[in-house]
């Protein structure tokens, strides 16, 4: 008699521990991304923008006093809370500095900005023929970096080479005084507004391209001719862009430094705080007193984050008028 012996099937082994980890999502990976792209120029802001603030900030309450008299006193550096902010505001220097700026944008912004929208009207009319030829034309000496395009109509304006007071003589007139105590406001300005025109059109030309074309139709459609679409249309739909404008055409008013530095050489009206830039230099690198560089540099800062803000509510309290 056989025997037959069944071997029983094997069971496979179970095996017990934590499950997997899951992967990160894609969708957690696509979040990221915008702020590993953000990271490198946010560190650069931080470092290069913040950090010389907080620094200048800190920097402006400092003092310097002499410790140990003498020839072997040492210069240190002590806290002098507002005492450079008090010497910045009375500062006869620095407030005929603000006289002399103002005088500048007053000339400055209005007609750049005037300008600039002109020309993208312009540029903007279906007939208008070269455009890219003409934008580029306007654009380019935007281009050219300010100390060379001041030391150009510094040329042109100098009366032993200047061909527009040659013009003059031979016409029976005398040189033109570009140089002179009330012409150089209008010589300064011209350098700006030669300059800062073209980049101020691009914003305003761009924001009438995207003016949606079934507006002009309805308005032709009801005769309106290129004038009253101008003047009725295009206009109060880039009020936006010519705030805009505006408001980096104040900026850089505020900031100027380039132009009459270029020109001081060839004139004697403009001293070394012509302009408010002009004595932050002569302190800070000058008379090496770069606590008050610091502190006319923070006031400078706060006056012009106060006049934008002053330009951009007036606007928005208009527009917001207007709407109504």
């Amino acid at each position: 008699m056989t025997t037959t012996t069944t071997t029983p099937a094997a069971t496979p082994a179970v095996t017990t521990g934590a499950a997997p980890r899951r992967r990160p999502s894609r969708r957690r990976r696509g979040r990221a991304a915008p702020y590993l792209f953000l990271l490198p120029a946010l560190v650069l802001f931080v470092v290069f923008m913040v950090v010389p603030i907080i620094y200048a900030t800190w920097l402006s309450f400092q003092t310097y006093r002499l410790q140990g008299g003498g020839i072997l006193g040492t210069r240190v550096q002590v806290f002098a809370g507002l005492d450079n902010y008090v010497s910045a505001l009375t500062n006869p220097e620095l407030l005929v500095g603000f006289g002399h700026l103002s005088i500048y944008a007053v000339i400055a912004v209005p007609v750049t900005l005037g300008l600039a929208l002109l020309f993208a009207l312009l540029l903007d009319v279906p007939a208008a023929r070269a455009t890219r030829f003409a934008r580029t034309a306007i654009f380019i000496p935007y281009a050219v970096p300010g100390v060379i395009a001041a030391l150009l109509w510094g040329f042109l304006y100098l009366p032993g080479t200047s061909p527009f007071s040659d013009v003059s003589i031979t016409l029976g007139g005398g040189a033109i005084p570009f140089l002179d105590e009330t012409g150089i406001f209008g010589s300064i300005a011209n350098i700006a507004i030669w300059g800062g025109v073209g980049f101020n059109m691009i914003i305003i030309f761009t924001s009438l391209r995207g003016i949606p074309a079934d507006i002009y139709e309805a308005a032709r459609i009801d005769g309106a001719n290129e004038m009253q679409l101008a003047l009725r249309i295009k206009i109060p739909l880039v009020v936006p862009a010519l705030v805009l404008t505006g408001i980096f055409s104040v900026i850089g008013a505020l900031q100027l430094y380039g132009e009459p530095t270029t020109l001081k050489p060839m004139t004697n009206v403009i001293s070394q705080t012509w302009v408010p830039l002009m004595t932050i230099y002569r302190d800070a690198f000058l008379t090496d007193d770069l606590p008050s560089a610091a502190a006319l540099s923070v006031v400078l800062a706060v006056g012009t984050v106060a006049l934008s803000a002053l330009v951009l509510g007036i606007t928005r309290r208009r527009t917001a008028g207007v709407s109504e």
